[in-house]
């Protein structure tokens, strides 16, 4: 999705004082819609306004006039901004935010016609969200930004609702898999890369919104300097030896920032570096196939992702995505992760109060960003007073449960050390800070006031107390008054004088003399009352007017010094809230473990692939809901074609199981180096470098390809990019196309991925042809779905066996899609004719192997049919020679 752009402005001559600023903020942001904030409203003007009021469907009417003609306005409540800017952000919109940042009352203070002054102070784009009300809680929101230097290409990404930076090393081959990975809301892209057609394919597949940049922004030195300032450092060499690449993609990132922000500096945290060879690689084809974090239909629901997840923090569940997403390819960094699913798959007890008490707690990394941005608000603070409550909560009950004679996993004493406040002092002091100065009720806006909880500031208990209890303090001041002077008096209040001291004009007579009249300042004689002042009264009465404004002066203050507090040990929350997460995730996996029966996979940097009684987790999570069983399947496979075959051929009838088969073999990959157990008796995995699944059917009809191309693209990639260590899933290839196409496509591609590619390969197919592969190479097997028929009746056994199918039984599984019966028996009938009047499959026992294929394929010339036809006049001719000349042809056939 590319930028919205906005038609030029209307010439700011002539506008009123209140448009000249509109003007003004709608030059600084031409490519956005400007909410401008006009009292309880933030309006829209021109050209911003009717595209707002088609897209929210709300009214459009005008406000003044320019230039002689009526100015178009939308308008929406400020307080509810948010759903309308969300549908806006979806929209393919940027929004620039234009607020108020003072009253009436103060602008008044220079000048009776001076206009209250607004500023931009920030422009909403999709991955700049930080409102809770905006993001998905258990999904990542990340603004990416792609560079290309050198030759080489970097893909750096900021998710900055909660401050984590990554930056990654790339080849431009790899765009596409990274990004997928990343899922980003949001990519920056320098404007002379889309004249880059490998990045501008990566770009298309990448989904979200496509912001082009200046390319002078990507600029190395000028993003060195932006990331200095973004980070407040003078020297990049903390982070690492970055490439230019790198360091141009992160200083888009921040140049976007600079902007989106009005110049607020987030809390980020260093970017974490890694390459391709850290991850496995898992092409955005091969994503979609496997429904890894997204099903076929774009939800959660019926994803890898939703079958698995039983984390019970938004912090945890997005930590468990991105491990989906990017399993690693380091067996002993996946160790360190199963680790710790093995211990809380062992220690039950401690695994569920773990939970229990993890269920409390807040997302203080989004709290944290918000607060950074000068987007938060009291709740924010109270989130992360309240994680922080719940880290030691959690510590205290791993130090009650623990045995002294079990050392705890690696990961799982880190995250324990990052919530130990004993070990972050600073921490700890923060902590002290809000529990003792939060009230119970937060507001969610500070200006909202109520959150400082009473005893932290002495002036503000006095501020309040003046402003809650005036009736009882001038009852007090009152009494006193009428004790010193021994008069009979009142103490009253009116909008002309403030509070006054009233007596009766007998009454007041000893205040008019002295030494009374030194205390009681005349201020006004009545027809029966006469009215005194007097300095404690007047004091008195400007405190009480001015007591609300300054108790929530006095809250707003503290409340900015608990925010620049909160962002000082920014680091230190960042780290206990991902300690926090890494705890959830690994319970969480071994609650889903002891759930569906998983086990610990060995993993190594061999290129075996042995799995014994394997399920697939999302099908299987589908028939147990059903209440059915699944039928659980081995499969032996090894590179090296010494513990297994290298391919396997996976034949079958349709609706057999071959394509979950396939999918549940590759998904064990993903879950296994993403550090978790798998539904599997047992599972050896040497690591896989990269996963590729061609499964099922799909067309890109927008950029001119049919399905069978769409299926010839994805085969290529794989072709051209599968290694040793990889796994391929190829479900059907060459179906698209004639019969012998189809089989001449697949017969050469299980060769090139036998011979060349040499890789792990399971390789589904209708072919019974290739069967003689087994025969014909030395690494290659036939498996095959069983199934059998039973009194007319197909029955699928689902059960994977050695051996080809003897048949497809496609009329057997038509009937059971529900085809009319008739149909069914006309195809039974042409299926037997068939069946005896052919010739038999084309025998391919001679065909050379595809290794030894050196001759170019021969030129024939045309047929005698094709000869006869192209000299037929078939507009001239009548239907009796018509009818000749169609048995002419016929009789050619045979010497065709």
């Amino acid at each position: 999705m590319n930028a919205q752009v906005s038609a030029p402005t209307p010439d700011a001559a002539g506008a009123t004082p209140v448009m000249a600023q509109y003007f003004e903020a709608k030059a600084r942001q031409p490519d956005a819609l400007v909410f401008f904030r006009m009292g309880d409203f933030y309006e829209l003007f021109f050209e911003d306004a009717q595209k707002a009021a088609a897209t929210l469907g709300i009214t459009l009417t005008a406000r003044g006039q320019h230039g002689g003609a009526p100015i178009p306005m939308a308008g929406v409540p400020a307080h509810a901004m948010e759903a309308y800017l969300a549908k806006l952000i979806r929209a393919g919109f940027k929004v620039a935010v234009c607020d108020q940042l003072e009253d009436a009352a103060e602008a008044k203070k220079r000048g009776h016609k001076a206009v209250v002054r607004r500023e931009v102070t920030r422009v909403v784009t999709p991955g700049t969200l930080t409102e809770d009300g905006l993001l998905d809680a258990r999904g990542a929101n990340r603004l990416a930004a792609v560079c290309v230097r050198a030759g080489g290409a970097a893909v750096a990404s900021v998710e900055l609702s909660t401050g984590e930076v990554e930056c990654l090393a790339v080849t431009v081959s790899g765009l596409a898999s990274t990004l997928a990975a990343l899922g980003p809301s949001e990519v920056l892209v320098p404007d002379r890369l889309f004249a880059d057609e490998a990045v501008s394919a990566a770009l298309n597949q990448a989904g979200g919104f496509v912001q082009p940049m200046p390319s002078a922004l990507a600029e190395p030195g000028a993003s060195e300097t932006r990331l200095k300032r973004l980070y407040g450092v003078d020297t990049l060499d903390g982070f690492g030896p970055l490439s230019g690449a790198e360091i141009s993609a992160l200083g888009l990132i921040a140049a976007h920032l600079e902007t989106t922000q009005a110049g607020r500096l987030p809390a980020l945290s260093a970017p974490r570096r890694a390459g391709e060879s850290d991850v496995m690689v898992i092409d955005p084809a091969t994503r979609a196939s496997l429904e890894i974090e997204k099903s076929t239909s774009g939800t959660r629901d019926g994803s890898l992702l939703a079958a698995i997840d039983r984390t019970v923090t938004a912090p945890g569940a997005r930590m468990l995505a991105a491990r989906l997403a990017r399993p690693l390819l380091d067996p002993a960094a996946i160790d360190v992760r199963l680790d710790a699913v093995a211990w809380f798959v062992g220690h039950r007890a401690q695994r569920q109060k773990l939970r229990e008490t993890l269920k409390g707690l807040p997302d203080m990394a989004r709290g944290l960003s918000r607060l950074a941005l000068g987007r938060g608000g009291p709740r924010d603070l109270g989130a992360l007073r309240d994680g922080l409550t719940t880290g030691g909560a959690v510590c205290r009950l791993f130090a009650e449960l623990r045995d002294p004679l079990v050392t705890l996993p690696t990961e799982t004493a880190q995250a324990l050390s990052a919530l130990h406040l004993e070990n972050v002092p600073d921490l700890a002091s923060f902590l002290e800070l809000m529990v003792d100065g939060l009230g119970p009720d937060l507001p969610a806006l500070a200006r909202d006031g109520g959150f400082v909880a009473p005893g932290v500031r002495p002036e503000l208990d006095q501020a309040r107390a003046l402003r809650d209890d005036s009736r009882r303090v001038i009852a007090a001041l009152e009494a006193q008054l009428v004790a010193d002077s021994g008069v009979t008096l009142k103490v009253r209040h009116n909008a002309v004088l403030g509070y006054f001291v009233e007596a009766t004009a007998k009454a007041a007579e000893p205040l008019l003399k002295p030494p009374l009249n030194a205390a009681f300042i005349h201020r006004q004689t009545m027809a029966n009352q006469v009215r005194f002042t007097t300095v404690e009264l007047a004091e008195l009465d400007a405190k009480i007017a001015q007591a609300a404004e300054r108790a929530l002066a006095i809250e707003l203050d503290t409340f900015e010094a608990w925010r620049e507090a909160a962002t000082r040990v920014a680091p230190l929350i960042q780290a206990a809230a991902h300690a926090a997460a890494t705890l959830d995730v690994a319970a969480a996996l071994a609650e889903w473990a002891d759930d569906v029966g998983a086990t610990r996979p060995l993993l190594d940097r061999s290129t075996a692939f042995e799995a014994e009684a394997a399920r697939h987790p999302v099908v299987e999570n589908a028939v147990r809901r059903a209440g059915d069983a699944f039928t659980p399947n081995d499969c032996r496979l090894d590179g090296a074609g010494v513990g297994g075959p290298r391919l396997s051929l996976v034949t079958g009838p349709n609706m057999a199981g071959k394509s979950t088969f396939l999918r549940q073999n590759a998904l064990l990959a993903v879950l296994a180096q993403s550090g978790c157990f798998v539904p599997a008796k047992r599972l050896r995995l040497g690591v896989v470098d990269r996963l590729f699944s061609r499964v099922g059917a799909g067309d890109d009809l927008a950029r001119g390809r049919s399905t069978f191309m769409m299926e010839m693209v994805e085969t290529a990639a794989i072709l051209s990019q599968a290694t040793p260590r990889s796994l391929v899933i190829l479900d059907e290839i060459g179906r698209g196309t004639a019969t012998y196409d189809g089989l001449a496509i697949a017969w050469a591609c299980a060769e090139a991925l036998h011979e060349t590619n040499r890789c792990r390969a399971l390789f589904a197919t209708h072919y019974h042809e290739l069967a003689v592969l087994e025969g014909r190479l030395p690494y290659v097997s036939n498996l095959s779905l069983k199934a059998k028929e039973w009194n007319g009746e197909l029955i699928f056994l689902h059960e994977a066996g050695p051996g080809p199918a003897d048949r497809s039984y496609g009329v057997q599984v038509a009937k059971l899609a529900g085809v009319p019966m008739p149909v069914v028996a006309r195809a039974k009938q042409v299926l037997e004719r068939l069946e005896k009047e052919s010739a038999g499959p084309a025998n391919l026992d001679d065909l050379p192997l595809f290794a030894a294929v050196a001759e170019p394929e021969a030129k024939f010339g045309p047929s005698k049919v094709e000869e006869a036809l192209q000299v037929l006049d078939v507009d001239g001719m009548s239907p009796r020679e018509a009818m000749d000349a169609l048995y002419r042809l016929k009789g050619l056939m045979g010497g065709a």
